[in-house]
């Protein structure tokens, strides 16, 4: 999420990490509920979450290109300038549709249950909630890392116009790795 931290700043960065991490909470309770592994084991919903998610992140990449120069003018900055819903709305879209989160879940989760102590859903919750903060506080380290390097960024509106092309790009690159990687067979 250090894109959105690159052209947004830090709050957008921030409130698109809390999006991302948020979007993590559906894969961390279908896992401690069991569905997690009847959806890790379904070729065709794995396809599909891969693909919607391939293609949201591709659609992001494209806008972040088209925008590239929305910060020339003050006026044009604040009234393009998304909401915080928004950026969460949009955060949470790019983790919940990360089929990689809930096959991680599935298959790591489980190694760290203690079967002889029951509870099992709750422990899997539990688990889910740890990786949920860790994942939470070093995203927000590279999103507050990622504003830092823009404002060096920002000193020059041509390179700020770059690096918004440059982000753009990379995201459309994450997503067509992401649509012909991992596939499942």
């Amino acid at each position: 999420m250090s894109s959105a931290a690159r052209s947004l700043g830090r709050k957008g960065g921030l409130l698109s990490v809390l999006g991302n991490a948020l979007g993590a909470l559906p894969a961390i309770a279908l896992v401690s509920l069991g569905v997690g592994s009847i959806v890790a084991e379904s070729v065709v919903v794995f396809i599909i979450i891969k693909f919607l998610g391939a293609g949201y992140l591709m659609y992001l990449g494209v806008q972040a290109i088209r925008h590239r120069n929305d910060h020339t003018s003050a006026e044009t900055s604040q009234r393009a300038r998304p909401s915080s819903f928004r950026l969460i709305r949009e955060g949470f879209f790019v983790g919940v549709s990360n089929p990689k989160t809930i096959v991680f879940f599935v298959a790591v989760l489980p190694q760290f249950v203690s079967y002889d102590n029951g509870a099992i859903p709750l422990q899997m919750a539990a688990l889910g909630m740890i990786f949920f903060g860790i994942a939470l506080a070093s995203d927000s380290i590279w999103a507050l890392t990622a504003s830092t390097a823009r404002a060096w960024f920002a000193r020059n509106p041509k390179r700020l116009s770059h690096m918004g092309s440059g982000g753009g790009v990379v995201m459309i690159g994450l997503g067509g790795a992401l649509a012909l990687t991992g596939n499942k067979s």
